[in-house]
């Protein structure tokens, strides 16, 4: 965005039903492990966690924040930016760090692990974590999933797509974002990749698709805001789940429609990684394990982020915000992220070439 709990401050991970523990898993390189009780102890030492990427108001980090202030007594402050700023600034101030802890793309995990910016640490839920969501030295992990989804505006569209041949037999416009450029707009390329055979290392499949739509002259240029979306010019849209269900939320569930493609989808997520460098390691390792933690994942799921730990068990009120678990079944996670990465550098052309060329 998966379990030997482990109690965290007392109450931290109440509600979890399996035994507890006193120690977190490999918290350094070498394999050593540290007692949560040592965390805890360092961190409030430390007195402050410095997040980058994790704003108040992206995936509900705010519940968060406001718990790791509230149990732990640490300060907290973010500076919100892209992955690729985020592992930039863990390198140029390695010799004077002022981040701990960022969130970044899944894609850009092994980005950070290859650049030597990031340090091991894995939670206590470690085993819980789908091996496609972990780095197997603790580096980086997915805390929440998103995948490509199918937004609708049902006063626009009678009868809501439910599939890739469903929006291919339709005759409304379709908006999909800047594929020459967002990472969203490009995931959908391979979202449709995926449904008719593809993967990332074969995105042809996905472009024949969006070529076909352009030729029927069904594809929008319109930029997919919160604003037009209020405006009603977007009839149907590409989407992340989670921004899809935040505007469904913001708009009105009773116009807006929000489907995982049938045929399949892609799925990926958003990980944690701490800095090598960082000026309070403790603090951060303690806020990865209370990322992973039931609340945790509990708080990312109110802001319609799915958690990455299929065990939790939602409230029914957080439970209702998002779709059901069987929607996912046909989605896949990317697998070759070094071939995902020679892919997408291959998309704006083959976008330009084959798509635009047809869009008026």
């Amino acid at each position: 965005m998966g379990l030997a709990a482990v109690i965290l401050a007392g109450s931290m991970l109440s509600g979890c039903g399996k035994s507890a523990s006193t120690e977190a898993s490999a918290s350094a390189g070498d394999g050593a492990v540290v007692s949560l009780e040592e965390l805890q102890k360092g961190a409030k030492t430390e007195g402050e966690i410095v997040s980058v990427g994790m704003p108040d108001s992206w995936a509900n980090w705010k519940d968060t924040w406001n718990d790791i202030t509230a149990k732990y007594g640490l300060k907290h402050t973010d500076t919100d930016m892209s992955s690729a700023e985020e592992i930039a600034k863990f390198d140029s101030e390695k010799d004077k760090p002022t981040a701990d802890l960022g969130d970044v793309g899944m894609a850009f995990g092994p980005v950070a692990v290859d650049k030597g910016v990031t340090q091991p640490y894995k939670t206590s839920h470690w085993d819980e974590i789908p091996d496609w969501a972990k780095d197997k030295d603790g580096h980086w992990v997915v805390g929440y999933q998103g995948t490509i989804s199918i937004l609708t505006n049902t006063k626009k569209v009678a009868n809501p797509p439910k599939s890739f041949d469903d929006l291919l037999k339709g005759n409304y416009k379709i908006s999909v974002g800047d594929v020459t450029k967002a990472a969203q707009a490009q995931s959908a390329v391979l979202a449709a990749a995926i449904a008719f055979g593809g993967d990332e290392t074969n995105i042809e499949p996905g472009i024949d698709f969006f070529e076909k739509l352009a030729k029927a002259g069904r594809l929008a240029k319109t930029d997919l805001t919160l604003a037009n979306l209020e405006k009603g010019e977007v009839e149907v849209a590409f989407l992340w789940d989670f921004n899809a269900l935040g505007y469904r939320a913001q708009l009105g569930p009773d116009s807006y429609e929000v489907t995982i493609p049938t045929e399949g989808s892609v799925v990926s997520g958003y990980a944690t990684i701490i800095n090598k460098y960082a000026p309070h390691p403790n603090a951060a390792k303690l806020t990865r394990e209370y990322i992973l933690s039931d609340q945790g994942q509990i708080n990312l799921a109110k802001g319609f982020a799915r958690p990455i730990r299929d065990s939790v068990k939602l409230p029914e009120d957080v439970a209702a915000k998002l779709l059901p678990t069987e929607a996912y079944k046909t989605a896949k996670p990317i697998k070759d992220f070094k071939a995902w990465e020679a892919t997408s550098k291959q998309i704006p052309e083959l976008w330009q070439e084959r798509v635009l060329v047809h869009m008026n």
